[in-house]
């Protein structure tokens, strides 16, 4: 049997475990690596929606106080998502008078579902408002 060549049994068996234990690791790196794809579309999808919801609230000056509401399922790709906001004066004159410059913080949070986990951020912004005659009017930006 000295000129025959080949692999023996125990080289096959050794070299088919080194080649399952490769591809196991290669598969489970895919996955993870899936997994951090998807989380972070649903985060970005997300910072859109806040982005978009946060110049509303500093463009409207009319909005005052604390609301809430959910994002719509086509926005969000079927991502439960909502947000809850909240306006209130940061800096105003001493004696307001109607036409004086108002300063208003606006706070936002959103919200969204990874799994059975809530998530959540929150941003913060100021905007600029005149305040009007009318006392049930809040101000005109």
């Amino acid at each position: 049997m000295t000129g025959k060549r080949g692999f023996t049994l125990l080289e096959m068996i050794v070299a088919s475990t080194v080649m399952a234990i490769a591809v196991v690791g290669l598969l489970s790196g895919i996955a993870g690596a899936t997994r951090n794809a998807a989380r972070l579309r649903d985060y970005e999808r997300v910072v859109q929606l806040a982005r978009m919801q946060m110049d509303f609230l500093l463009v409207d000056g009319t909005v005052a106080g604390s609301r809430s509401g959910s994002f719509d399922a086509q926005q969000t790709g079927g991502l439960a998502a909502g947000w809850q906001s909240r306006v209130s004066p940061s800096q105003t004159p001493p004696n307001p008078v109607a036409g004086q410059p108002v300063l208003d913080r606006v706070e936002l949070e959103i919200w969204w579902m990874q799994g059975d986990q809530r998530r959540t951020f929150t941003l913060d912004g100021f905007r600029t408002r005149f305040l009007s005659s009318n006392p049930s009017e809040p101000g005109i930006p």
